[in-house]
């Protein structure tokens, strides 16, 4: 029979089911032994520091790429010719105007997605009773 070392079971955060913490977690366990619960919980723990640091990466993506030692490969497809710029305009500055670029896209495809479903939505509605056919007498 097990020990009652003083740990009282708890509910799983994730899955609901009662368990016993393990003795060197104690109170910062909060899920079960299941790997699926501890992926989740990994998962949402994950998103909630995202949302809560939403320039952590944007920074440190831009710290690296500014590093002089680093050489510098485009992840936009523009048609330009990039040695040709990089010359004219230095590696530093044509970093920080791509990823200006993308944050660009990125924000005019969110509001693009948002117009399109407002207009599907709209485009699926029947329109009112002052239009007629007019093959219906």
């Amino acid at each position: 029979m097990q020990e009652d070392l003083g740990w009282k079971k708890r509910p799983c955060r994730i899955c609901g089911r009662w368990f016993t913490p393990h003795p060197r977690l104690k109170e910062r366990q909060k899920t079960c032994a299941d790997t699926h619960c501890k992926r989740e919980w990994h998962r949402k723990k994950c998103a909630q520091w995202n949302k809560s640091n939403p320039d952590y990466f944007k920074s440190n993506y831009l710290h690296k790429k500014l590093a002089p030692a680093l050489p510098f490969k485009s992840r936009f497809k523009s048609g330009l010719p990039l040695p040709f710029v990089q010359e004219v305009i230095g590696i530093q500055h044509l970093v920080i105007i791509e990823s200006l670029a993308q944050h660009l896209m990125r924000r005019f495809q969110e509001v693009f997605r948002g117009k399109v479903f407002a207009m599907t939505r709209q485009m699926g509605r029947l329109p009112s009773g002052g239009f007629s056919r007019c093959d219906r007498h």
